[in-house]
Formats: structure tokens, C-alpha cells, sequence
């Protein structure tokens, strides 16, 4: 890729969407030009629609397509394209991460360039300032947003599409918490991130291959890079039913004591509130249990995202695959 200069490079996933994926390419040779920018595709181990050089050739743009060893999830998938770009483009200025469906509309990306070039910001995010959804999801993407806000104490309103400069990208590929979730290792990391509203664009073929509980999935990692911020406020959320627990059962004795307690009252007061009691530390256990696990599992990044990789292919003439 050094050897083809670009303002911008974009690193999309792509699984089993190659339609979509060309449409994309197109759209983005129109707006741009074909010299201006590269494109690192990471195929996600797609078996029925793999995505090969035609698309590249259809388009005419220059670039690279990283064939995985199997499926890994768009969010690994993106983690891989990043680290990619770090080790083998360190010559491109910005480097957009899109989604290869259409829904991140080439249009947009001019939007997120333009915010980026501000000396004191290190990433530009995009929120979505329209979307067509349905019910389902709108309800649970509003519950998620306040429960992301309770427990964690920060705001995550934006997704994959991003802009990021060549510094910002060597501080994320040191992270860990790249290959479990994006958007909040962005937010982790502590860069200067600037938010630009951009609407959704429709798909421009097929259907998502996002279910329900792989978004649910998808959202609970998101609270995962916060794993001990989480821990903490359940901590003290836990602790706090734990006292109101020991309060209310001193309480009932004291009642039982000066036989102000109706029969039976006491002891099904007693056992409730000894049961809450139990369930609050039991919730803590766990909650430390998981911190534990998240945080001293061994990240993909250590191991080293070539292991991933099965081919690379590139877009150029007189280049042979790796």
C-alpha cells in the first residue's frame, strides 16, 4: 500500500455481503477518485459470497482485501483492518472505518475529514442524526444508552464510523479493548474526540446480519471495556441494599422485641430481608468474578493479528499475495 499515496485510507468489514460491498466501492471512487484514498476490506470468513479482486477491479481502486481464517465478529474484524493499517500504511493521513452495507454513506466521510483536521482533535465520530429502525430496536437502544450512563458514568451515542488520525490509530492498536468493542475503546482511550451528526443512509442490498441478541451482545461489550468502573457502581449499589437490609432486620427484632410485630410478620420479614442480604453479596461476588476474567483474559492484540489472517490480497498491479 506505500507504494500508492493517499489522503485516507477506509477499513471496512465485510461478511458475506459482496454486493453491498461493490456498491460501496463505487460510490466511493465516484466521490473521491480512485488515487485519493485505499481501502483495506477485511473479509470476515465469508463462505457463500467471498469477496475477491473484481470488486476492487469494478470500481477501479487501489487497496487490499485481508481474507480471515474465520468468522471473528465485524467488531475483531475492524480491530484487524486497524492494526493492518498501522503496520503497513503508516504513510496515509486519516483513516476512515465504515461499514461496507451503505449505511455509512461515502458523502459523509467529507463531514468527518473536515472536523478532523483541527489540530486539537484526535477522532471524529459520527452520531446518527436520523435513523429508520424499527420499535424493537429504538426501545432498546434508548434503555442501553441510560443503562451505559448508569454504570459506567459516560455517554455512548456513536458507532463504527469514525475518522482517525495516524497518531490516534498507534495509541488504539495498543489497547486491548479494540477487539471487544470500538466505539468504547474510543472512549477508553481518552483521545480528544469530536462528535459531527451525519444521517443514516439506507442499505444498498440484502439484509442485515445483525440479529437481536447479537446486538444485545454487542451492547453488553460495550460495558465490558468499563468492566471495573461497572464493578464499582454495582459495589456501591449493592452495598447500599446490603445496609438498608441489616437496618430493616435490626428493625424487625427490635418490633418482635417489644411485641409490636403481628404473628407471623416477623418471620417473613426477617427472611426476605436476610435473603436480599445474601443476594447483594452474592451479585458483588460475581460482578468481581467477571472483572477478573475480562480484565486478565488474554487479549487477541498480545497474541498478534497476523494469526488471524489467512490471505492478503492486493488491488494493485504486479503485486502477488501474501
Amino acid at each position: 500500500m506505500k507504494e500508492v499515496p493517499a489522503q485516507f485510507v477506509v477499513v471496512t468489514p465485510v461478511y458475506e455481503d459482496i454486493e453491498a460491498c461493490s456498491k460501496l466501492f463505487s460510490e466511493l471512487s465516484s466521490s473521491y477518485g480512485s488515487d485519493n484514498f485505499n481501502v483495506v476490506a477485511v473479509d470476515d470468513g465469508s463462505i457463500y459470497e467471498p469477496l475477491d479482486l473484481s470488486a476492487f477491479n469494478q470500481a477501479g481502486i487501489n487497496g487490499v482485501i485481508i481474507k480471515l481464517k474465520h468468522n471473528i465478529g465485524h467488531q475483531r474484524a475492524i480491530a484487524v483492518g486497524l492494526s493492518y493499517v498501522a503496520d503497513h500504511a503508516s504513510d496515509a493521513k486519516h483513516i476512515i472505518v465504515m461499514d461496507s452495507d451503505g449505511e455509512d454513506t461515502p458523502a459523509s466521510i467529507e463531514i468527518l475529514l473536515d472536523a478532523i483536521e483541527s489540530p486539537n482533535v484526535d477522532i471524529v465520530v459520527s452520531e446518527r442524526k436520523s435513523r429508520v429502525e424499527t420499535v424493537k430496536f429504538i426501545l432498546f437502544y434508548i434503555g442501553y444508552k441510560k443503562l451505559f450512563r448508569l454504570l459506567t458514568g459516560r455517554t455512548i451515542s456513536f458507532g463504527n464510523f469514525m475518522a482517525i488520525k495516524q497518531s490516534a490509530l498507534k495509541r488504539l492498536v495498543a489497547m486491548p479493548e479494540i477487539w471487544t468493542h470500538i466505539a468504547g475503546c474510543v472512549l477508553f482511550s481518552k483521545l480528544r474526540v469530536k462528535k459531527r451528526p451525519i444521517d443514516r443512509g439506507p442499505r444498498y442490498a440484502g439484509k442485515s446480519k445483525m440479529r437481536f441478541v447479537n446486538l444485545a451482545l454487542h451492547g453488553f461489550k460495550g460495558l465490558m471495556i468499563f468492566s471495573e468502573d461497572v464493578l464499582v457502581r454495582v459495589g456501591i449499589a449493592c452495598a447500599s441494599v446490603a445496609i438498608l437490609s441489616i437496618i430493616g432486620m435490626v428493625l424487625a427484632i427490635v418490633l418482635k422485641l417489644f411485641g409490636i410485630a403481628t404473628p407471623g410478620w416477623f418471620s417473613i420479614a426477617l427472611g426476605i430481608l436476610f435473603l436480599v442480604f445474601l443476594q447483594t453479596g452474592a451479585l458483588t461476588l460475581i460482578s468481581l468474578l467477571l472483572t477478573g476474567m475480562v480484565k486478565g483474559g488474554t487479549p487477541v492484540g498480545k497474541i498478534g493479528y497476523q494469526e488471524l489472517i489467512d490471505t492478503v490480497i492486493y488491488a494493485h498491479p504486479g503485486r502477488d499475495s501474501d
